[in-house]
């Protein structure tokens, strides 16, 4: 041996004696712990419980503390006595490495090398199974001495084979606040590693993935049942919110109008509780443009096939339009002494081209003249376009408006596909309803009574394009006459029941029967037997108030002595003088004249059995002193007042001048200008034109001007009028009556072209 070698040599000798020593110290105390395991008694079944629960509990954190104590100490010296081992034997490698790399290593020094490093192999396994020992010892010791471990103080590490016994309660093993805080094992970094930090040793890692294992499996168990209790939790939270819900809902379906002061636009309603066969129709609140002012708590109930959907189960009767009339809860009284003073609510529900042209906004030629070829057009964005229009051309802003101008009354033009459609329709089926009951419910809260006017029936009954198609005459007339006949019946039928609800009593005060029936074009008596029949169904289903059918343009004088006895009925007149060749090209004077002379006339006579028909009002009069406007006698037709009416029929086409120059002179600019640019002459032409209708219409039974709003149309609309200051401020405050002379519009100024 050479001298290099002695200290080396000296040097094993003293680190193989230190760990004899060591093995001989855990031999010792191996056997000390045995000696007291076969000492302990036995164990029996249930001595857990005949220790005395006090007892138990006051010495349970104390012997948790020790066995967790000892547990931690032992093997923190195992694994310092380890580390210092490991370093021991990497610096003789690296001496080693050196001397091999001077060619000083013999073969007999290999030779030892190789014993040694058997041995220490031998030594490292003789300690992992001596801390497998130990920590098995300290299990078994924490086993016995707490029986009801606590989750959040038990070690986590537990033997693979270690099951609880059968009558043991479960608890949790993973910390619930930890569980809450995102830090369990397997959540912080998300690689696999549990709750581990970058810095764990691999030893440590390896360790825990040998001894926890059953843990994970046991978590993976726990954390269904976890998902089962929660979900159910989940499920019953949900069910008391709906109920919740539903009820408050239900609070808060009265006054004002039923509206909802949790309501919103746009289709933000859930269709969670609507069946799955309405889901998608228009039932479901989830479809609905806009759910403002509308019940979204779904139900199937009907009146008279109608759906009571979207509206509130409480309303409010108190209100008054205006100190100039009664409320709605309290009687009206004779309409022959107190006229109504409504407005109509034209093209909302109907459309009409020359109220909302921009509609209609296609190339001449396109055939696009009336609702149903504007929906053919449309195809599937049909339904959102014209749900769109009903939705944002009248709002409760106007109804309120409307109140604000000293107006009583509103007449809601809307159409039968509200309530059916057939074979081969093209309208959007049923939209308009919600609309409508929307509607009348804003009138209500601005107490506000309301005139039903179905404006279009099935088949058309005039074939103009405001009862939805131009064209053919399909009502009481043709091949399908009687069946369109028997449809508006069917349509009544089912109208008259729901709003003869309770509910409706007091606001629905006139029921229109068919707007404008071409009775110049139809067989008088057909249209006479159809309306005596309907208004005896009308009146057979419980609706008390008034009952309108119109003159059919037939000349009132004609209406004497026909439909007497029926109670209640009233004949409605419309009355314009722009749609008639010789009453168009009146000057501006004779036009106010004939308003106050001629139409006062006709209403006096009307109103008196002996002379005419009886009760008589008037739903439709506008200021419009040319048929200017676009579209008004139809799409891409021209007009009479510049000699441009194309109608495609000789009979009826007008293509010379018509304003009462009859020349070249005759021109729309200014008719057709904004009110801004109005001059002061012409403006005064229409307040007085305005003031001369008002007084005659109310020697019947009261009036509504057509119609509330236009797009483009101001002499049409009576919100424009009073931006303009043709209207009255207050619809009774007025500075005309036709016991004043008219003067001559003319000799001040205003062009007769104008």
């Amino acid at each position: 041996m050479s001298d290099t070698d002695v200290p080396r040599a000296h040097h094993h000798r003293n680190r193989s004696a230190r760990g004899e020593s060591s093995r001989r110290d855990r031999n010792r105390e191996r056997d000390r712990d045995r000696e007291r395991d076969r000492d302990r008694p036995p164990r029996t079944k249930g001595s857990r419980t005949r220790r005395g629960a006090s007892s138990a509990d006051e010495g349970r954190a104390d012997r948790r503390s020790r066995s967790q104590s000892l547990s931690a100490n032992a093997l923190a010296q195992l694994n310092q006595d380890n580390v210092k081992q490991q370093r021991q034997a990497d610096r003789e490698r690296r001496k080693r490495d050196r001397d091999r790399g001077r060619g000083e290593v013999d073969p007999d020094e290999r030779a030892r090398e190789r014993a040694e490093r058997h041995q220490r192999r031998e030594r490292e396994r003789e300690r992992e199974r001596e801390r497998e020992r130990q920590r098995e010892r300290e299990r078994t010791r924490a086993r016995e001495r707490s029986p009801s471990p606590d989750p959040e103080t038990e070690p986590s590490i537990v033997p693979k084979k270690y099951r609880k016994p059968s009558k043991q309660k479960k608890s949790r093993v993973v910390s619930g606040a930890v569980m809450e805080e995102g830090r369990s094992k397997g959540w912080r970094f998300g690689f696999g590693f549990g709750g581990h930090s970058r810095d764990d040793s691999y030893d440590s890692l390896r360790k825990e993935d040998m001894y926890s294992q059953p843990e994970k499996k046991k978590k993976k168990g726990m954390s269904k049942r976890k998902k089962w209790i929660i979900g159910g939790i989940v499920a019953l939270v949900l069910l008391i919110i709906i109920i919740v819900a539903a009820v408050l809902g239900s609070k808060h379906k009265s006054g004002g109008g039923g509206s909802s002061d949790d309501s919103s636009s746009g289709s933000s309603a859930s269709s969670s509780d609507v069946p799955l066969k309405y889901k998608n129709t228009d039932l479901d609140p989830s479809t609905w443009a806009s759910t403002e002012d509308f019940n979204t708590t779904f139900t199937d109930e009907m009146v008279g096939g109608l759906p009571v959907m979207g509206l509130f189960s409480e309303w409010d009767d108190s209100t008054q339009a205006n100190s100039k009339v009664p409320a709605l809860d309290k009687p009206w009284g004779d309409y022959s002494k107190t006229p109504a003073k409504g407005v109509n609510l034209g093209g909302w529900l109907s459309i009409e081209p020359f109220i909302t042209p921009s509609l209609f906004n296609y190339p001449p030629g396109s055939g696009i003249v009336d609702e149903w070829t504007l929906c053919a057009h449309l195809g599937s964005k049909a339904a959102s376009t014209i749900e769109n229009h009903y939705n944002t051309f009248v709002t409760e802003d106007d109804f309120k408006a409307i109140a604000d101008a000293g107006l009583d009354h509103v007449r809601i033009p809307f159409s039968y596909w509200a309530v059916q459609v057939y074979d081969g329709d093209q309208y959007i089926y049923r939209t308009s309803w919600r609309y409508l009951l929307r509607g009348i419910e804003w009138a209500r809260k601005y107490g506000l009574r309301v005139n039903l006017d179905l404006h279009g029936l099935p088949g058309s009954q005039n074939g103009w394009n405001h009862s939805g198609r131009q064209g053919t005459i399909g009502w009481l007339n043709g091949t399908n006459g009687a069946l369109n006949a028997q449809r508006s019946l069917d349509i009544h039928n089912s109208l008259s029941q729901f709003f003869s609800q309770d509910r409706y009593q007091n606001i629905i005060t006139h029921y229109g029967l068919a707007n404008e029936p071409k009775m110049t074009f139809l067989k008088a008596s057909d249209v006479v037997n159809w309306t005596e029949t309907a208004f005896t169904m009308v009146r057979k289903n419980g609706f008390k108030g008034l009952v309108i059918f119109g003159d059919g343009f037939m000349g009132l004088n004609n209406w004497q002595g026909l439909m007497q006895g029926y109670d209640g009925l009233v004949l409605d007149v419309h009355q314009y003088v722009i749609f008639n060749q010789n009453q168009i090209d009146y000057t501006h004077q004779k036009k106010v004249q004939y308003a106050c002379q001629g139409w006062t006339q006709q209403a006096l006579q009307s109103q008196d059995k002996s002379t005419g028909y009886g009760p008589t009002q008037f739903a439709e009069w506008s200021q419009a002193d040319t048929d200017c406007a676009q579209y008004v006698t139809n799409v891409g037709q021209g007009n009479r007042w510049e000699g441009t009416l194309n109608t495609g029929n000789a009979s009826t086409a007008i293509l010379s001048p018509d304003c009462p120059t009859k020349n070249s002179q005759c021109s729309c600019d200014n008719a057709n200008a904004d009110p801004s640019k109005w001059s002061a002459e012409y403006k005064k032409f229409l307040s007085m034109f305005a003031q001369a209708q008002m007084y005659s219409f109310e020697k019947g039974l009261g009036w509504w001007y057509w119609t509330w709003k236009t797009e483009s149309s101001p002499q049409w609309s009576y919100q424009a009028g009073m931006a303009a200051g043709v209207l009255p401020q207050k619809a009774w405050e007025r500075d005309f009556n036709c016991d004043t002379d008219v003067p001559d519009f003319a000799a001040s100024g205003l062009p007769e072209y104008y």
